[in-house]
């Protein structure tokens, strides 16, 4: 049989390049400062007294299958522990939405995944009839699909306005690049990028961060979040799209996600 250099590249994406940050999820144009209010939203914090919703009262907000079509809503399979990921303090607040925990620690978080459904192409062809281009494309195709995973969290007092800033603080730290590890696996970040944000809710961070990959002739894979707080409740969402970012093609958060949970929300 055939070796597709599209199928070394899945492997390398997959198990290599972004082993922190990917792992949760394939088991199962912005300006120099990230788009925030934070500074305003934390005038006054001290006199905020909110109190943080409870596990429970979260997950009766967050996505669920009847909230969005056009995408599979389920339980996020395996996940990273918070004290397992290692990196620069400072940096640790963009490491942890794309592991499916709150940007900082909080009173109570959950979370959920939701997997682009995409339509079955033509009839199969057999691997063995196809030439190395199109065994390329057909593997391409089928690994364009966007997942995301989905996070509430809830804090006390002036928790969440803290969060969005310690998230809006390290894409300006860590704008550089920087290494993240987990356990024996490390990655490498060649740079976070400032995105714009969908504009929902009280104020919101949005970055896209630069994954090294090994034996990929160069490319980058590039994974996008964005955090974006409600009240006292803040939503983080992680997505990543492996035939794109083997392709080198744009892709973003789809609108149709934030959409859903914003409402919510509110």
């Amino acid at each position: 049989m055939k070796r597709s250099s599209g199928i070394r590249l899945c492997v390398t994406v997959a198990v290599g390049a972004l082993s922190l940050a990917l792992i949760t999820g394939c088991s199962d144009g912005g300006s120099d400062k990230a788009e925030s209010n934070t500074e305003k939203a934390a005038q006054g914090s001290e006199k905020n007294t909110a109190k943080a919703l409870t596990v429970a009262e979260l997950k009766k907000r967050i996505l669920t299958q009847a909230d969005v079509t056009g995408y599979e809503v389920g339980a996020v399979s395996g996940g990273v522990a918070r004290a397992a990921i290692k990196a620069e303090e400072k940096c640790k607040p963009l490491l942890y939405p794309m592991s499916g925990l709150a940007p900082t620690v909080a009173s109570a978080e959950t979370n959920r995944m939701a997997t682009e459904e995409k339509k079955p192409s033509a009839a199969a062809t057999d691997l063995d009839d196809m030439s190395e281009a199109e065994m390329d494309k057909a593997l391409t195709e089928s690994m364009s699909i966007d997942v995301t995973i989905v996070t509430l969290s809830s804090y006390d007092g002036d928790g969440a306005q803290k969060a969005v800033k310690a998230v809006s603080d390290a894409v300006t730290d860590c704008a550089g690049g920087f290494t993240a590890a987990s356990g024996s696996d490390e990655q490498k970040f060649s740079k976070v990028v400032t995105e714009k944000g969908s504009g929902t809710g009280d104020e919101s961070v949005a970055f896209a961060a630069n994954g090294e990959m090994d034996d990929t002739e160069g490319k980058a894979a590039v994974v996008h979040v964005e955090v974006v707080r409600h009240g006292n409740t803040v939503a983080s969402y992680y997505t990543m799209n492996l035939g794109k970012m083997v392709s080198d093609k744009a892709y973003t958060i789809p609108a149709a996600i934030i959409t859903a949970q914003s409402a919510k929300l509110k």
